[in-house]
Formats: structure tokens, sequence, C-alpha cells
């Protein structure tokens, strides 16, 4: 690979695998990408300028990496990845890159925020997730969004679905609500299980997560509205009063319901967002119940 990384085809994962003699690691979610056209996908919706600073998570085997470092040749990317021997190959094909700086860490103890005041302006996060911590690694930095002018992600396809859900569909969620509250989301491209070695059990797809500058309807505390949403939604086949009264003082409940014109016999599913931050807003935070 060269220092500019050129127009010369970059090695796939099973390429760097047997130079390295590596595998894949089952307890670290690792599936590696190895389709071009989902590359092309992830590239195409992450960079926008050539000046652009993206800290990537899960790095891997650097195969995002290196496509990114080549669109934003005068930018950053930060190459964030815990196990020891992803950041051995990370180093040995593009350590020599200024362009690239590679953390050796946990994603979900990197500091977002501590990136932004490196570049002195907003970065993008991007990444093929792992399953199992795709959600918190989503949230992580949708906290961070006052930093942040976009998150693309790959995920389980299922994931994927429940990101872009719409009210009153199974897919229609906590996850939904507490996204779409704080963020403009859409679905980039749909990746079948056979684009990468080893294939996972499921399809998965890349999603973009734009953050809005403030949450889409007035929501007051957000640590309040989380407690609300999850708790329409803790028992989806009660209805929306008994679930919330699983969470909150009855009479809250009611009066609250009653306020803001909202039928308590609904099912949390059928909620809008700006019906949840109504909600949220009308049932006083002094109402919860104390935590089992």
């Amino acid at each position: 690979m060269s220092d500019e990384l050129g127009g010369a085809a970059f090695p796939d994962a099973r390429t760097l695998l047997a130079r390295h003699g590596l595998h894949a690691k089952k307890h670290f979610g690792q599936n590696f990408l190895v389709s071009d056209r989902a590359f092309r996908a992830i590239v195409d919706a992450t960079v926008v300028g050539e000046d652009d600073w993206i800290v990537e998570i899960g790095a891997g085997l650097g195969t995002l990496t290196a496509r990114l470092a080549q669109r934003a040749h005068e930018g950053k990317i930060i190459a964030l990845e815990r196990d020891p021997d992803m950041v051995g190959v990370l180093k040995a094909e593009l350590g020599h890159l200024e362009t690239v700086h590679i953390e050796a860490c946990d994603a979900l103890k990197y500091d977002l925020h501590m990136a932004a005041r490196w570049r002195g302006d907003k970065i993008t996060v991007c990444g093929n997730l792992p399953y199992h911590v795709a959600a918190p690694l989503i949230f992580k930095a949708l906290d961070a969004r006052a930093d942040i002018t976009k998150i693309i992600v790959m995920v389980q396809r299922e994931m994927a679905d429940r990101i872009v859900g719409k009210p009153d569909t199974d897919d229609y969620g906590a996850m939904t609500v507490m996204i779409q509250m704080f963020a403009d989301v859409g679905m980039v491209a749909k990746v079948s299980a056979g684009s990468f070695v080893p294939a996972p059990k499921v399809d998965s797809a890349v999603v973009k997560i734009i953050p809005l500058p403030q949450p889409r309807h007035p929501i007051g505390s957000e640590p309040h509205f989380s407690r609300v949403v999850h708790a329409a939604f803790g028992q989806r086949r009660k209805t929306l009063r008994n679930s919330l009264r699983a969470q909150f003082a009855g009479d809250a409940v009611d009066a609250a319901l009653a306020a803001v014109s909202i039928d308590g016999i609904r099912r949390g599913e059928t909620l809008t967002l700006a019906e949840f931050a109504a909600l949220s807003v009308a049932i006083p935070e002094t109402a919860g119940l104390p935590v089992a």
C-alpha cells in the first residue's frame, strides 16, 4: 500500500488475515467486510470533504480505514481498535500514513469530545459495529452529539430496522424513540451476510444518524424522558396507562394522560415522538416509583 494509498486495489480481509497469520475472533464479534459495494456505500455516506476528521470504531484490519484515508486525504482518521492483534495489523499496514492515527482502546471508553477539541471542529463517527455492543456505541456517539456532524454505522439488519422504525409497527420501540428524538435517521445500504468473512448468521445494514442541535420536541430532563419512554415500551402487551404505572405513581400518570389528551388504553408503540415528548413533560419527575 503506497504512502498516498494510490489507486491500487486494497488488500481484502482474507489476504490480510493470511499475511499476518490471524483469524476472526468470536469473542470480539469479528466479521470482516469484503464487499466493495458496501465499502463504497459507507465511504460515500461518511466522507464529505477531503479534510474531514473521522473516528472509526472497530477499525479491525484497516480495510475501511484505508478507504476513508484515501478519500479524506487532507484530514484525519482516528482508528479505534481494542484487539491487540488487529492493532498490530493496523500499524503494519497503515502506521506510515500521517492521516491515520491508531488508538489501541475500547471505543466505549474513548473521549469523542477530546477528538473534536483536537481538531478544533466537529467530527464524524463511523464503523462496522460488533453486534453485541452496537447499541451502547450508538448512544455514546449520540451523547457527544454537540461535537459530531454525523454517525454512519453498520449494524445488524434488525437493529437498523428499529433505528429507522415508524410508529405503530413492530420495529418501533424505545431505541427508535430515543434516537429519532435527537437525530434524523436513514437507511444507507443493506448488506448481506455473504459480504463478510466469516459470514455472520444475519444480514446487516448501514444507517445514517444526523444529530439535531436540539431535541425534536421539548422533552424536559433527558434521563426522565428516557424513563418515560422505556416504561411505555416495558410491557408491550399492556396498555400505555398500565405500563407507565409500573414506573410512576398512578394518579400522576392519569393526570398527565388527561393533560396531553392521550388515551391510556393505547399502546406505547402507537405514540408519536411529539406525544412522547408531551407525556414526558406532563409526568412530574417526582412521580417516579422507587426502583425495586
